[in-house]
């Protein structure tokens, strides 16, 4: 892979967008949520028994700690850490220079001092990957108060810019893994879609057309889904820009339409972000001049192998593409039927037989980005520069290992028989980082609800116990009549989690007795 140091910026300054939606979209829900008169209070997660602030720290990591020494109830220190994580993520958004390892690391210590107070509102798989990816960051921005050369910090960029690839597999391979596994018979009869556009959380006016598609293009959609959260992902460590670009645009359409037809808050912009990973500045660069120049130094013959090998690579996915699902073109009806032509038993056999040998592919990929570190490092002209860039080779080589390490406990959760053949100090490793949220295992949409009918909450008040009202919320589906709202990227996170209150018991939702006791007391705050 080429240099990535456009690409890097855009990564950063994508990220940068995203933490300033996720922390303006959550400051407005603080006083519902989590003021002394919210759902769920904050200050409840805190408890001052007199114990240093390092003992408090261990106990929970998070800023909060430090309210009572400014002066702030944890409801209004919550609110100062999102204005503050607020203006520091739209600084480096708008400017360059801001986008620095510093400032992606109080981005990332901000937002986990909300996270650690959350509670179930923030206990979102988007929470998590939003966390890790700015993890990362802070391993990819460049420290601009030691930068002298440029040069000098190129020498380790591929590495640690390596780490947000494998996060984009491990999300995506997962995300494809677990519909699978979880035996949802919408997922293995591939109708999931036809259920999905309606029943979803908050679906978009897009939505409603997305359902009328025909009951066989729904059921390509899916099969189409599944080669791009599982076949794809595969593609991104092959030593081939035009199959990374592929997968790129591959993962780009799939976000894009869920975009189109779901209110999703932040989520697939974020996933959308990730796949800057697998271009190049190259790519990036505006015009063919810079198309040409990498080409004049490629062989005939190495350009002829590269396209066999891409050639070949599309075909064994088209072939077993249309051997697993059994994909035939009725003429008749003028469209496609597919079907699943394989067993959970053969699936499962698959998934064990492959997923140790997608660690090694990754590894070997990672050990091929350290090589041409090491190399970087070595070409830097002066003793001293060449010492220093070495040493921070030597650095984040070790610690983009270490990630690496940590990461294949979560990644490993989609078959638990290769999980348990970790060594145990890996699984230790883990252990110690797990409250950081620094690695996550992912799965999204692992069954397909409101099959037979979407379930819904519904809460009714009354002035004088006869006649009843609807409460209607601000973005969740209630009347029928009215076009759902656009709301991407901000999440409303009391309608997602009535949402999910309506998927099973109350007793698997102890908040909403709050909730309906804060409705009681005449709290307006508690339906945004």
């Amino acid at each position: 892979m080429g240099e990535q140091q456009r690409v890097r910026n855009t990564f950063l300054w994508g990220l940068s967008g995203i933490y300033l939606c996720a922390f303006l979209s959550l400051y407005m829900q603080i006083p519902g949520l989590y003021g002394r008169e919210g759902i769920l209070p904050g200050w409840k997660m805190l408890r001052f028994t007199g114990k240093g602030l390092w003992e408090q720290l261990k106990d929970s990591p998070t800023l909060l700690w430090l309210g009572p020494r400014l002066g702030l109830d944890t409801e209004h220190g919550m609110e100062f850490i999102c204005l503050l994580g607020a203006v520091l993520s739209l600084g480096a958004f708008l400017f360059n220079c801001l986008r620095d390892s510093v400032i992606f690391l109080l981005l990332w210590i901000l937002y986990l001092s909300l996270y650690q107070v959350g509670q179930v509102f923030l206990y979102f798989q988007w929470d998590s990957l939003l966390l890790e990816t700015g993890f990362l960051a802070i391993l990819v921005a460049p420290m601009r108060c030691l930068r002298s050369k440029a040069n000098v910090w190129s020498s380790h960029d591929g590495i640690t810019f390596w780490l947000v690839r494998w996060l984009l597999f491990r999300l995506m391979f997962a995300s494809g893994v677990v519909k699978l596994t979880s035996r949802c018979p919408t997922w293995w009869g591939l109708t999931a879609l036809t259920y999905h556009y309606e029943t979803q959380c908050i679906p978009t006016p897009v939505a409603w057309y997305a359902h009328q598609l025909p009951v066989w293009l729904q059921k390509l959609s899916v099969v189409a889904t599944y080669v791009i959260e599982m076949g794809v992902p595969w593609l991104f460590f092959l030593p081939s820009r035009r199959l990374r670009h592929f997968s790129f645009y591959s993962q780009v359409l799939l976000q894009v339409l869920i975009i189109l037809t779901g209110n999703y808050n932040f989520f697939n912009l974020l996933t959308l972000i990730l796949c800057f990973s697998l271009l190049d500045d190259n790519h990036l660069k505006s015009g063919p001049k810079g198309k040409k120049g990498q080409q004049k130094g490629h062989s005939f013959f190495i350009q002829s192998f590269a396209v066999l090998f891409d050639l070949l690579v599309f075909g064994l996915l088209g072939f077993w593409t249309v051997k697993y699902f059994e994909l035939q073109i009725n003429w008749e009806k003028y469209h496609v039927e597919s079907k699943t032509a394989f067993t959970y038993h053969d699936f499962l056999q698959w998934l064990r037989t492959l997923t140790f040998p997608s660690i090694w592919l990754a590894a070997a990929s990672l050990g091929w980005e350290i090589l041409k570190g090491m190399y970087k490092s070595a070409s830097v002209r002066g003793l001293f520069w060449k010492l220093w860039a070495t040493i921070q080779w030597v650095v984040f080589s070790l610690a983009t290992v270490s990630m690496f390490i940590v990461s294949l406990v979560p990644y490993t959760y989609v078959d638990f028989e290769s999980n348990g053949q970790l060594w145990p100090s890996v699984h230790r490793m883990f252990k110690a980082v797990d409250e950081y949220q620094l690695v996550n295992s992912y799965g999204l949409f692992r069954r397909m609800t409101g099959v037979g009918g979407r379930p819904e909450v519904v809460v009714e008040g009354s002035y004088d116990k006869q006649s009843w009202t609807e409460i209607e919320f601000m973005y969740k589906p209630g009347n029928v009549s009215v076009s759902p709202p656009v709301v991407t990227p901000h999440q409303p996170r009391l309608d997602w989690q009535m949402w999910f209150a309506a998927l099973g018991p109350h007793t698997q939702s102890p908040w909403f007795t709050s909730f309906v006791y804060q409705l009681l007391q005449g709290n307006k705050d508690g339906e945004r």
